[in-house]
């Protein structure tokens, strides 16, 4: 860039030298450029930033569910029970909700204790609203029938809904 004593400037672009209007319009082209490269740049990061932040979200409400469905104690069936319809929403809530006092008393004659332990979860596919995850979980149970407790591994299919900022369990299945 250089100037002169009339007051015109020149711009150096390329081995070509601008001028007056014509170097304005190059100084508000590149800044309109690189303005707009900012904003997209910034953009990006910004969802890639959410769609991490949905992952973890996603698999620590699997994991949180996982884990209160397989953790149960007959001394407070009570309280596990609701910590499972606490993570859950749709038919699964209304299927377990209806079950709760059957199993309630199952629980309470064989003196049953699981405690569970996530081992791996991994997203199936997810979007804004729905995820499903598949989750690993060790269990030891100890009943009436095995006071000594046995251990048991459980393989789950896990659908989640988003539903008021929380992620809920709509539906859980074994597989594998």
């Amino acid at each position: 860039m250089s100037g002169t004593m009339n007051g015109t400037m020149s711009v150096t672009v390329s081995g070509k030298t601008l001028s007056g209007r014509a170097s304005s319009v190059a100084l508000a082209v590149a800044t309109v450029l690189t303005t707009a490269l900012t904003i997209w740049l910034v953009l990006g990061l910004y969802d890639q930033h959410d769609r991490a932040q949905r992952r973890q979200d996603i698999l620590a409400a699997a994991r949180q569910s996982a884990l209160n469905f397989t953790s149960l104690d007959y001394r407070h069936y009570d309280r596990d029970s609701a910590n499972v319809l606490h993570g859950a929403t749709g038919d699964f809530k209304k299927q377990f909700a209806a079950q709760t006092e059957q199993l309630t008393k199952l629980v309470a004659a064989n003196e049953s204790v699981s405690e569970g332990q996530i081992l791996d979860a991994g997203i199936v596919r997810s979007d804004e609203h729905s995820a499903r995850v598949l989750v690993v979980a060790d269990s030891k149970v100890t009943n009436t029938a095995a006071p000594k407790g046995e251990a048991r591994t459980y393989r789950l299919q896990l659908d989640l809904l988003h539903r008021n900022g929380r992620w809920l369990t709509s539906d859980v299945e074994f597989v594998g």
